[in-house]
């Protein structure tokens, strides 16, 4: 699995401790972890809305298959990411919601608070979370007599996701205002995981027009 790291700019500063435990975790499991936000406070400056565009873009191209986002609360960054076609964020502040999510939403993403709650043992508890997300079989539903009706309804909001987006991803991109997917493409960390890895050439090229 391949998983995309991106952090903005009120918690930038927090990124080295929400990456170290991050690659403890994936690194057992062979999964890649790609660190495409902001490292530090220094670093090319992201909200928490260039996330959304950020994670759209390595989602819909295939160029990773999930995406660790947050913000202060959290709640921006999930709001963020949602808005987009073809991305399922979920909302994160302990394990047990990463948990409950992989197993009955099954989606590609979520969203941690790196600014609530953060306070002592918050790199444990980051931990925790990218174990119960990462670790394990995924969509089996909880409880296990829920599961039959979890898992079809996860894939009846996936459809009706896809219903409401009824335009071309590309179409929805080229919607957004060209300076805010400028900006949001811009950092060469975020653009060495798209471009090594994107499997979809005319959003590429879409993204190289705009650099």
């Amino acid at each position: 699995m391949k998983i995309a790291l991106m952090m903005e700019n009120s918690q930038a500063s927090k990124n080295a401790t929400i990456l170290e435990q991050l690659n403890a975790v994936a690194a057992p499991l062979k999964h890649d972890v790609y660190n495409v936000g902001m490292s530090d406070d220094n670093d090319h400056h992201l909200t928490y809305i260039h996330l959304g565009i950020m994670a759209s873009l390595l989602l819909n191209s295939k160029a990773v298959d999930f995406v660790v986002a947050g913000c202060g609360t959290g709640q921006g960054a999930m709001m963020s990411l949602n808005l987009h076609p073809g991305v399922l964020c979920g909302y994160c502040l302990e394990p047990s919601d990463a948990f409950l999510f992989n197993q009955i939403n099954n989606g590609n993403a979520i969203a941690m608070a790196f600014a609530k709650g953060f306070g002592w043992a918050a790199e444990l508890n980051a931990r925790y979370i990218f174990e119960k997300a990462f670790t394990g079989p995924r969509g089996e539903g909880y409880p296990t007599e829920r599961k039959e009706p979890q898992v079809r309804n996860a894939d009846i909001l996936n459809q009706v996701k896809t219903a409401i987006a009824k335009d071309n991803y590309l179409d929805t991109l080229k919607g957004i205002d060209r300076e805010l997917v400028k900006t949001a493409v811009s950092g060469e960390r975020f653009q060495k995981c798209f471009f090594d890895n994107s499997q979809n050439p005319e959003i590429e090229a879409y993204v190289r027009s705009l650099l």
